[in-house]
């Protein structure tokens, strides 16, 4: 399933070059992740009741266009891949004129939350990930 979230560039966004800040755009795919797992039903509180929880274990990111204040952006998120333990979701950004401006692809592993350990993925998630 794809999801798409709609934001608006703020002004504490920007850095120095009057354009939004690289540091920016991970916090832009981190909110993302976070729609796309609500919407698939999935939020911290029904993982956590699965006894795992996700962490990002690698991001691979590319900058392709400037985004500045007041740009309205869509960020859109859906999986690629799922492994045993781990998964991966590709993330693209969206100006108001349609053009990507940054596109990434997020690897994630489930960890049992007491072990602290990787955990194969719960049936709940892996159905997300391959519907």
């Amino acid at each position: 399933m794809e999801v798409t979230l709609d934001i608006v560039v703020r002004s504490t966004e920007i850095d120095v070059n009057g354009h939004v800040n690289n540091a920016k755009y991970l916090e832009y795919f981190e909110w993302g992740r976070e729609e796309w797992y609500d919407q698939s039903g999935l939020s911290y509180d029904v993982l956590s009741s699965l006894g795992v929880q996700t962490v990002t274990v690698n991001i691979n990111i590319n900058y392709r266009k400037e985004c500045r204040q007041g740009d309205r952006l869509a960020i859109r998120s859906r999986p690629v891949k799922a492994g045993r333990t781990s998964f991966v979701l590709q993330q693209e950004l969206y100006n108001q004129a349609g053009e990507l401006c940054a596109d990434a692809q997020v690897t994630s592993v489930t960890i049992d939350i007491a072990s602290r350990t990787s955990h194969p993925i719960p049936e709940a998630l892996r159905n997300a990930l391959e519907g």
